[in-house]
C-alpha cells in the first residue's frame, strides 16, 4: 500500500473514509494498492489522480513502513507536491489541510499515525 503525504502552504491533505463500515469516519493520508506490474512511485501518483483529481511529483520516500492489521501488508508513504488540479474527494467524504498543530484534531487511521511525527516538521503551526 502507498500513501500520498500532499503538502502546500505547509499542510497536510488528510481525507475522510466512507467504507468499509468498521472504517468509516476515520481520516488517511490518500493513496491505495500497488497493482501487480506497478511500482510504488506509479502507483502513487496513479491513486491520487483516481482518488482526488490531482497530479503529483514524488520529492521524497519516508524511511519506514508500517504493518497494515496482522497480515504481510505493509504502507509507504511519500512527500508529494500537487503539480495540477485541486484535491477534490471522489473516494472520500471530506478532506481537510492541516498544519502541524492540528494533526491531532482528526481521528486518524492507526497505520498513517507513525508518520506523523516524520511530517510535522514539514508543516506550520496555525494556531
Amino acid at each position: 500500500m502507498v500513501g500520498g503525504a500532499v503538502v502546500r502552504d505547509g499542510r497536510l491533505l488528510a481525507v475522510r473514509r466512507t467504507r468499509p463500515a468498521e472504517l468509516r469516519g476515520k481520516w488517511e493520508l490518500p493513496g491505495g494498492k500497488v497493482d501487480d506490474g506497478e511500482d510504488a512511485d506509479d502507483a502513487l501518483v496513479r491513486e491520487l489522480h483516481e482518488e482526488l483529481g490531482i497530479r503529483v511529483r514524488i520529492e521524497a520516500w519516508l524511511p519506514t513502513t508500517v504493518p497494515i492489521g496482522d497480515g504481510p501488508m505493509r504502507l509507504a508513504v511519500a512527500v508529494v507536491t500537487v503539480t495540477d488540479g485541486e484535491p477534490t474527494p471522489v473516494e472520500h467524504d471530506s478532506a481537510r489541510w492541516l498544519g502541524a498543530d492540528e494533526l491531532e484534531d482528526v481521528d486518524w487511521l492507526e497505520p498513517d499515525r507513525p508518520f506523523l511525527d516524520a511530517l510535522r516538521p514539514r508543516l506550520k503551526t496555525t494556531k
